[in-house]
């Protein structure tokens, strides 16, 4: 429940300031709302995955030390508003989220662009490979599936990057979804194609979001696929930095979220995975899924928070 506070306080926070066009002022409230919740919990928490790098940020850098210094050592990876620019036109799937892992547990990524390949739960291991065509991942899973490839669905941000991408998954003649922002939404979507709409996710995003997609995965089960994209040498320095040595390999689930996971989302705006915060007279009401790794639990909490005040 201490994880369920930080991402609802978040959420509220940035809530307050959807659909007014301004994504930083959005997302700066979301970050100090967050910071303040997690120095209320009993652990050790180090960012791996946070708003930036110390020079960049204030707070939620990477390496910052929060929690109340008693408890466990943990890891911390977070997303205070994944989907800034989608929260700003108030479009869906905005959310907050969190991941806390033992220490050593999460991948420390570089905030740089991730290919990214994702299905869900319940296919043989090796289906899809981030290094084969996308037209043979698709086909591949309509085959697992049992389906024909008319009815497969992709997930892919919608950029110019993908031009290629999204011309070679149409050419199969499957469907595509195509998403503003919020990858870390878009991957969990394919555990639940039958409430989603969404089979597989293809295409590039932030690697930060891939981390925390990977241990959402990790606690829910699903196949994931990741690389990091060191594209100049600037990059490359900075993966250096963070201990990466060799830039050009594919990372798996486990490779990314490791050991025993909590992860917790609660929705900003509406979405096909969480309702959005909603604003009452006498409360404040909000959607969160909290997943557990060791006990492979979800559980889906709808709360309405009446002390205005305390949110």
């Amino acid at each position: 429940m201490e994880a369920v506070r930080v991402t609802e306080r978040a959420a509220i926070a940035a809530a307050r300031l959807r659909g007014r066009g301004d994504e930083k002022a959005a997302d700066d409230a979301a970050v100090a709302a967050m910071r303040t919740e997690l120095d209320r919990l009993p652990i050790r928490g180090t960012v791996v995955i946070g708003a930036g790098e110390r020079d960049e940020t204030p707070t939620l850098y990477l390496g910052e030390t929060l929690g109340g210094g008693e408890g466990p050592e943990v890891d911390i990876a977070v997303r205070p508003l994944e989907g800034a620019t989608v929260c700003a036109k108030n479009l869906p799937n905005a959310l907050s989220v969190i991941a806390v892992a033992d220490k050593g547990s999460l991948l420390f990524a570089p905030n740089i662009y991730m290919q990214k390949i994702a299905i869900g739960p319940g296919y043989p291991a090796g289906l899809v490979d981030i290094d084969a065509p996308a037209e043979d991942n698709i086909r591949s899973l309509a085959r697992a599936k049992g389906v024909p490839v008319g009815e497969i669905t992709a997930c892919i941000l919608d950029r110019p990057r993908h031009s290629r991408l999204i011309e070679a998954v149409r050419a199969t003649g499957a469907a595509i979804r195509l998403i503003g922002d919020g990858d870390v939404a878009g991957i969990i979507h394919t555990t639940e194609p039958e409430e989603t709409g969404v089979d597989i996710y293809l295409g590039s995003g932030g690697a930060p979001e891939g981390v925390l997609a990977a241990a959402a995965l990790r606690c829910i089960g699903g196949q994931m696929q990741g690389r990091l994209i060191f594209d100049t040498q600037e990059k490359r320095a900075l993966g250096a930095r963070t201990g990466i040595a060799d830039f050009d390999r594919v990372y798996g689930v486990e490779d990314m979220a490791k050991g025993d996971v909590l992860f917790a989302a609660t929705g900003v705006t509406d979405g096909n995975l969480l309702s959005g915060v909603r604003f009452g007279r006498t409360a404040i009401a909000t959607d969160t899924i909290v997943l557990r790794s060791s006990s492979r639990t979800v559980r889906e909490i709808r709360a309405r928070h009446k002390d205005l005040e305390r949110v």
